[in-house]
């Protein structure tokens, strides 16, 4: 299959301390790729490494041609990432309206990329006009998600978009992940909830000490759930 992205060798520390290390991960077009590891592991400092919000000091991180590791952190959405942090981080004194209306200004996008987003979450139509920091929990997940999609993104990166959420909202937000793949987007997506991976990855990277130590399809890890004991710890 065809790479939507690469990271290759990569290194990327917080000051003195360094979190990655030869780091290597390949996102498949039109997949779901899922990094499982303990906390501490590198998952989230990947993806802030992605977003170059956490600078790549060796390595590079390609989309296409592009490597990400040379651009700006403002400049990443616009080459095509997408990225909803752990906490969503709304503007919560706006309007769910003004969220996505951020949401399409970064690229540009108008009337018909708001549209199609809203098909995906049709519960934010009906609050257009209610302040996000009003909504519940799940409803500001969606809202996070559907900002970010506003640059219609050839690589969405989620951190832990099921945290703190009921099931019946973890069940909608795994079948948003699932469109998407529809559409064409390549997921990135760190969880804690193996159950909440099963049902939605195509692959799973096991990160430890800031490296991927393995990648397998998650038929495979269905068939030795044991992996996850040996990576993550739990059962």
């Amino acid at each position: 299959m065809t790479a939507a992205l690469k990271m290759e060798g990569v290194d990327s520390s917080y000051g003195h301390v360094q979190v990655l290390r030869g780091f290597d991960l390949e996102l498949q077009a039109g997949e779901v790729l899922c990094l499982l590891g303990r906390n501490g592991a590198g998952k989230t400092t990947a993806l802030k490494t992605i977003m170059g919000l956490v600078p790549a000091t060796a390595g590079r991180i390609l989309l296409g041609d592009t490597d990400l590791a040379k651009l700006a952190p403002h400049e990443v959405p616009r080459a095509g990432v997408a990225y909803v942090p752990q906490g969503r981080r709304l503007f919560s004194e706006l309007t769910v309206g003004e969220n996505i209306e951020i949401g399409l200004m970064t690229r540009g996008k108008g009337a018909a990329t708001r549209d199609g987003v809203l098909e995906l979450f049709p519960v934010l139509r009906e609050r257009l006009k209610q302040r996000s920091g009003t909504l519940s929990g799940g409803e500001q997940q969606m809202l996070a998600m559907a900002r970010a999609l506003c640059l219609e993104p050839d690589v969405l990166l989620l951190d832990e978009p099921t945290e703190g959420l009921m099931p019946s909202m973890i069940a909608r937000i795994r079948e948003t992940v699932a469109a998407l793949r529809t559409r064409g987007v390549s997921t990135i997506l760190v969880e804690q909830r193996v159950d909440a991976v099963l049902p939605v990855a195509d692959r799973v990277a096991f990160i430890e000490n800031g490296r991927n130590r393995e990648t397998v399809d998650v038929e495979r890890l269905r068939a030795d759930p044991g992996m996850v004991h040996r990576y993550v710890g739990v059962g």
